[in-house]
């Protein structure tokens, strides 16, 4: 699979701009704030119907205009795919797919395999659990329609049991019949969940550690751990076990939402005794075991996107990561960097076809 065209027209700081792509890859280079980070958010628009960076869609169209639209031309297994985006002010996000809307846009997740590195995804050690849920959601609903599903019901129950709580304590009542009836419908799907998510890890982890060990040239050890409160106990327990807490906060307290991952450098957690450049390191090494792992439940390569990752990591991790590159590992790529002539030397030793768009 590869994006031949884009097209982009009001999107964030880009007014109206055309690209045709290289097969292999496809660099953007310029000063900070030209768009280049922009282009790959449109790219990434594509795939997901949503941007990386902003998630409030309406403030991804360009200051002072009234819509935005992207179009891409793809080759996927010998067929030409066209896929649009686009928003109007005040009406709803379109999705289409060689002329067609999209009713629900989560069918078209997974249709476009898409990894993107980026300086964003440092959020992953330093924010909360929530956004490293978020990594583990993602990877997994883009090939498991039923776990995605699944995920939505669940949080949308969760959502009918927190305002449960919160009337009773606003009426001082109880009514456990009523709260029960969401239990039960809180532990089937938490379970199918939980089961989900540590089969994949099971998965994941050696093939992060592997993709670790080649960027560090097997210098230093790293771990990767689930947490999850079903580790120890069933999702019925937790419930009940929980509820006179739950009743006092107005809140449901246990569950696979509290899930998390617990990065590890050696036996210490990388957010306080990692290097930046080791936490980069293992944030890329992360995202190229999810590329990774996507290719191999969807046997179609994905798109990857680079933004800044050179930026703070040294030869040797660079070299690493292109001798990646050269191996027919990945297919099309697209990669930004603030400064052109590094850029030219790094895709220049991967022997790939490349092209440089100066912005």
């Amino acid at each position: 699979m590869y994006l031949q065209k884009l097209s982009v027209l009001n999107f964030k700081n880009l007014t109206s701009q055309s690209f045709d792509f290289q097969q292999k890859i496809n660099c953007f280079v310029g000063d900070n704030g030209v768009g280049k980070t922009n282009v790959l958010d449109a790219i990434y628009y594509l795939s997901f119907a949503k941007s990386y960076f902003n998630s409030v869609a309406v403030q991804n169209i360009k200051h002072g205009e009234t819509f935005f639209m992207i179009e891409g031309d793809y080759l996927l297994n010998d067929r030409n795919e066209k896929i649009i985006c686009s928003l109007k002010k005040g009406q709803k996000k379109i999705l289409k797919r060689n002329g067609k809307n999209y009713e629900k846009f989560s069918e078209h997740i997974g249709q476009l395999p898409l990894v993107i590195i980026s300086p964003a995804d440092r959020d992953l050690v330093t924010e909360g659990s929530d956004t490293r849920r978020k990594f583990i959601d993602g990877v997994i609903s883009q090939q498991n329609k039923t776990y995605l599903k699944d995920l939505l019901n669940y949080n949308k129950v969760l959502s009918q049991r927190n305002a449960l709580l919160k009337y009773f304590a606003a009426n001082r009542t109880f009514d456990a019949l009523n709260l029960n009836v969401y239990n039960e419908q809180l532990a089937n799907l938490g379970t199918k969940i939980y089961e989900v998510r540590k089969e994949f890890l099971t998965t994941f982890i050696p093939i992060f550690n592997q993709k670790y060990q080649i960027i560090s040239g097997d210098k230093e050890h790293v771990n990767l751990l689930y947490k999850s409160q079903l580790n120890d106990n069933s999702m019925d327990n937790l419930l009940q076990h929980s509820l006179e807490k739950d009743k006092i906060i107005q809140y449901t307290t246990t569950g696979i939402h509290k899930d998390d991952l617990s990065f590890d450098i050696g036996d210490y957690p990388i957010k306080k005794f990692g290097s930046q450049g080791q936490q980069k390191s293992y944030l890329i090494a992360l995202k190229l075991a999810q590329f990774e792992f996507i290719k191999r439940q969807s046997q179609v390569t994905p798109i990857l996107l680079l933004d800044d990752i050179f930026d703070k990591l040294d030869e040797k991790r660079v070299a690493q990561i292109i001798d990646l590159v050269d191996n027919d590992e990945f297919g099309q790529i697209f990669i930004t960097d603030t400064h052109s002539e590094r850029t030219e030397n790094i895709v220049k030793k991967s022997n790939k076809a490349y092209q440089i768009f100066k912005l």
